[in-house]
């Protein structure tokens, strides 16, 4: 199943920024007037939406293993132990996207009102020095010389 149709813990928070359903949001987002913060938005509310699919497997797989009337002999500590490694580093992950999905919103230009290119001044090359100015090579540049004495 595509991550467009997946569900995900940030949609409400993208239907109200953006104001349009998130199925709708997919289809603005590949007109050519689109946004970059709305492209953005939704690549990040993707990998979430799989990020939460994961977290949502690992934990119904360890709720299964665990069942009261389950036999006690097909109980794997090590297969636990995966499963915990396992749900950490996806919780991590779906911290993560929360985390920079939550960042882009609150710093993206309002909806409507497209990103406006900043001009700034062009550093200019000093011209280089003439030959006569230039700083001596150290020695270890070269050939060391011979000292007289």
């Amino acid at each position: 199943m595509s991550a467009q149709l997946k569900l995900s813990s940030a949609d409400d928070r993208l239907h109200q920024v953006f104001g349009a359903p998130v199925g709708d949001l997919y289809t603005a987002a590949i007109r050519p007037d689109a946004s970059p913060a709305l492209s953005r938005a939704l690549e990040l509310r993707s990998s979430l939406a799989l990020a939460e699919e994961q977290v949502a497997r690992v934990r119904d797989r360890v709720r299964e293993a665990m069942v009261a009337d389950r036999d006690m002999d097909e109980l794997s500590a090590e297969d636990l132990r995966m499963d915990a490694q396992w749900l950490e580093a996806e919780l991590d992950a779906r911290d993560g996207y929360r985390a920079a999905l939550d960042d882009l919103l609150r710093t993206m230009p309002p909806p409507g009102q497209r990103a406006r290119a900043v001009r700034t001044a062009q550093p200019t090359l000093a011209p280089a020095l003439p030959p006569a100015v230039a700083a001596p090579a150290p020695l270890s540049a070269g050939a060391a010389r011979a000292r007289r004495l």
